[in-house]
């Protein structure tokens, strides 16, 4: 929502100099008198147009705080953790790929330059395929020092006692074609790649990555007999991280300025969440308007098939494998925080019955909780038109 225009007049000038400011800041719509111009120029106080940077809170995390104030009141005091390492990230004894082509094995490059894990199995159905990216993924160890060592084949029990399980096989989208028109080609690649895990990794963590991504995570979940915890679809990350780029590329800003997700489904349906939107801390409706923030939320709808456009026999590979590394992370407790993942819900939003992307805690079990966030009236009806849009199309 865009914030409503201000008059600045001679009085707003005289109590930024009694506040001791010596700049006022102006933005976008508000109108400044000539009194107050003149009172500016009077008092010294410089007229900015904003939004201005904020200065960055230095932040402290709650548990070093404690031991200050220990430390303050008993200098003698020992921290009874001192040798210990705080918040090491769990390194993975094994990760199962199913599907080698772009996504795939970009997932496992990122995978093993990120330090991650012990051991990559890869799988794919086409002869030489998974065997080749493993390969080549080992002779690059000698030049980053990767620890992780690869194998590939074409049989699904070398997933055999992997932490986590990344599905990225079944067919890609040809220009014209929506995710939806996948679900049914694409079914049959989840149930099989679901009957491997359930022999072979019963206790991995799944993450869906195969498109259409919220029917075909709804169809992993229940071919696997899995708890919901532990089968995730890949989505929101990566849906989010279009929508930032779209934001930033308008304001002109670093990506890393932006805070946005992405919920919904993984198409047409998705819905950015507009509301939570900001750029260097600040609501993004003082850096766009809302013609630009729009069209942002379209790049983000569109961004998928942008790219198949553009590349016309098969979909994107570097992006998704990025967002599949960025839950890997957070399973591991290399980063904290909630991030977006489609997942079954049950009454979380008021839903239930159907895979949506929703913002996640998650750890090395899987999906810790749902985290519910305070929506618009108009972003919670497109949260709930998507899970009504992915039940009809799975005829639920």
């Amino acid at each position: 929502m865009n914030r409503q225009s201000r008059v600045i007049g001679a009085e707003h000038v005289s109590m930024a100099q009694r506040a001791g400011k010596q700049a006022l800041e102006i933005m976008a719509g508000d109108i400044v008198t000539d009194l107050a111009r003149e009172t500016a120029h009077r008092l010294g106080i410089n007229l900015l147009n904003g939004p201005l940077e904020r200065p960055a809170i230095a932040r402290t995390d709650g548990s070093k705080q404690m031991m200050r104030g220990l430390y303050r009141r008993s200098p003698h005091w020992i921290d009874p953790r001192k040798g210990k390492v705080i918040g090491k990230a769990t390194r993975l004894k094994k990760l199962g790929l199913i599907g080698a082509g772009g996504v795939g094995a970009n997932i496992a490059h990122l995978a093993a330059n990120g330090d991650m894990v012990d051991e990559i199995a890869l799988v794919d159905i086409v002869p030489g395929l998974a065997e080749s990216v493993a390969m080549d993924l080992n002779h690059a160890s000698g030049i980053n020092g990767s620890k992780a060592r690869a194998s590939g084949g074409m049989e699904l029990s070398a997933i055999a006692g992997s932490d986590v399980v990344i599905v990225t096989a079944g067919r890609a989208r040809s220009p014209g074609m929506s995710r939806s028109d996948l679900i049914n080609i694409n079914a049959r690649v989840i149930r099989s790649a679901a009957e491997a895990i359930r022999s072979h990794a019963p206790n991995a963590i799944v993450i869906v990555v195969t498109n259409p991504l919220d029917e075909m995570t709804f169809e992993m979940l229940k071919a696997t007999g899995l708890p919901r915890e532990k089968v995730l679809g890949m989505a929101g990350t990566l849906d989010s991280s279009r929508f930032r780029n779209a934001l930033a590329r308008t304001a002109n800003v670093n990506p890393s300025d932006v805070e946005a997700i992405t919920l919904g489904s993984h198409g047409d349906e998705m819905a950015p969440i507009v509301s939570k939107a900001k750029i260097k801390g600040r609501p993004v409706s003082l850096y766009l308007s809302k013609d630009q923030i729009d069209a942002c939320v379209r790049d983000a709808v569109t961004g998928g098939g942008q790219v198949v456009a553009l590349r016309k026999t098969g979909s994107a590979t570097l992006a998704p494998a990025h967002a599949s590394i960025e839950l890997v992370e957070h399973i591991r407790g290399a980063k904290a925080g909630a991030v977006p993942v489609s997942v079954m819900l049950d009454g979380e939003y008021g839903i239930e019955g159907v895979v949506l992307g929703v913002p996640c805690h998650l750890g090395i079990n899987g999906i810790v909780s749902v985290e519910e966030l305070t929506l618009s009236p108009d972003e919670l009806a497109a949260l709930k038109a998507a899970a009504d849009a992915i039940k009809k199309r799975l005829g639920v």
